[in-house]
């Protein structure tokens, strides 16, 4: 950890050359996982990582380094690096460093770490053995457990008097795997809770026997499944994991990191109407013991409840610091990092789609032909135009108000655009425990994802399974 001293001094060789802020991040980070594959301890890995990254910002203009030398020597030869990439007069010379208090939003009293390894391999053993027993069709089944403890120092400064905030981070999560195989084709299924909790929350109140004995179930279930049909259809998605679909498609093109440079196709949209009327959105890292959540951001600003849209107006983008200016915009506690070899921008933390006043059950029975989606598998989108492309890991088509048959190979094409104006039915389900692992400028960090059950009244589906009939 640095000294008071020694983050002064860094800060003061940043600002030498006329930077107008300064910040220093000091990461330690712990990590454990463990992994059974098939009744077989496979992994125990345990790994430690620190190092500082230094970000000085002078007007628009941003410069970035790190080391994993934390001597006083090196930070200050990185300080006077990245200070030469400016000329000009000192602004500021920082006095003093005064620490803030940072209030945890989950607190935990049984660390992940300090769970002995027997009782997690013993946890995921049990998990392995349900999932292979569910049939013989499955031919491999992997269980895993990961877990974060990450303390971070934040030291900042754009006057006299800096700042020093101090947060930890804690964040487990569980990984179930199963491949079936019929010997003519392979199908896979997964599922993987992750939450920012202690342990009892995995042992006890997520339902891990009944996700891998789930898994096994999924993976049996679309051997027999047929091509799915293209052409354009309603679509229903369904809650929980379907709102990754708002988080590609739309959540990316609402961040500062696109806007500001004017490369998201809703650049210019504050106030004006981007989505149903019946859609509101929100991205909310406040939310206690949720895998997104966080204390504070990685700029040290607290994390907020950010509501995006409202009644179908865009109301709000996720700002942080840096593009803020370029904004003209208060930063709002959305900037994030994988670890200090980035620099932070911003990100969503845990979004979703506000519910609605539908029961799910009526939205499928009033939906006479069409496809519905319960999960996603990957795909890729481009914020300039909001054009993307998904898989869907599990899909079924939707025949005279019941959801029928299991159909392969769904992907759905279309646009963020498309996707909000066309939705015409939301659920009052919500379910904003989507956990998953988000990639962007600032590397991967995670993410939840979040919708109550909706129905998009045309999108294209693509497949291999000629006309829906």
């Amino acid at each position: 950890m640095l000294t008071k001293k020694i983050a002064l001094d860094v800060l003061n060789a940043s600002l030498e050359t006329g930077g107008d802020y300064a910040e220093i991040y000091y990461e330690k980070t712990l990590t454990q996982s463990f992994r059974v594959e098939n009744g077989l301890v496979e992994s125990c890995i345990k790994r430690e990582s620190f190092g500082v990254g230094l970000r000085i910002l002078k007007g628009l203009r941003s410069v970035y380094g790190y080391t994993s030398d934390v001597s006083r020597a090196s930070l200050l030869a990185l300080a006077h690096g990245l200070a030469a990439s400016f000329i000009g007069e000192r602004l500021i010379s920082v006095e003093k460093l005064i620490g803030q208090k940072v209030k945890s939003i989950y607190p935990i009293d049984d660390h992940l770490l300090d769970v002995p390894a027997e009782e997690k391999i013993s946890l995921l053993k049990e998990a392995n053995n349900i999932t292979r027993g569910v049939s013989p069709s499955i031919v491999r089944a992997i269980s895993s457990f990961s877990s974060t403890l990450r303390n971070v120092m934040i030291y900042s400064a754009e006057n006299a008097t800096g700042t020093i905030k101090r947060n930890e981070e804690e964040r487990g999560r569980f990984s179930f795997v199963a491949f079936a195989s019929d010997g003519k084709s392979l199908q896979v299924s997964s599922a993987n809770p992750g939450r920012s909790a202690g342990w009892h929350v995995f042992r006890d109140e997520i339902p891990w026997r009944e996700l891998a004995k789930n898994t096994a179930l999924k993976a049996m279930k679309f051997l027999d499944a047929k091509e799915c049909p293209s052409g354009r259809y309603p679509v229903v998605i369904g809650n929980g994991w379907g709102g990754v679909i708002f988080h590609e498609a739309c959540g990316h093109s609402l961040e500062a990191t696109s806007t500001a440079k004017h490369i998201s196709v809703f650049s210019d949209s504050i106030g004006k109407q981007i989505a149903s009327p019946i859609v509101s959105a929100y991205d909310d890292g406040t939310l206690p013991f949720h895998w997104g959540s966080n204390n504070i951001d990685s700029e040290g600003h607290k994390t907020q409840k950010n509501q995006l849209i409202k009644d179908g107006v865009c109301v709000g983008f996720l700002v942080d610091k840096f593009n803020g200016r370029r904004l003209n915009m208060e930063p709002n506690g959305c900037s994030r990092r994988e670890s200090y070899k980035y620099e932070p921008t911003s990100r969503m933390s845990n979004t979703y789609i506000a519910p609605g006043k539908d029961n799910p059950e009526d939205i499928i029975k009033d939906t006479k032909l069409g496809i519905y989606v319960s999960d996603f598998g990957g795909g890729s989108v481009n914020p300039a135009t909001g054009e993307f492309n998904f898989s869907a890991s599990e899909a079924y088509i939707i025949r005279d108000g019941k959801i029928a048959d299991p159909v392969k190979g769904c992907t759905l094409i279309g646009s963020g655009s498309e996707v909000l104006m066309n939705i015409d039915r939301i659920g009052n389900d919500l379910d904003a425990q989507g956990t998953g692992m988000c990639g962007s400028l600032s590397g991967s960090v995670p993410v939840n994802v979040g919708q109550p059950t909706i129905r998009v009244k045309e999108i294209t589906v693509g497949g291999r399974g000629g006309k829906l009939e």
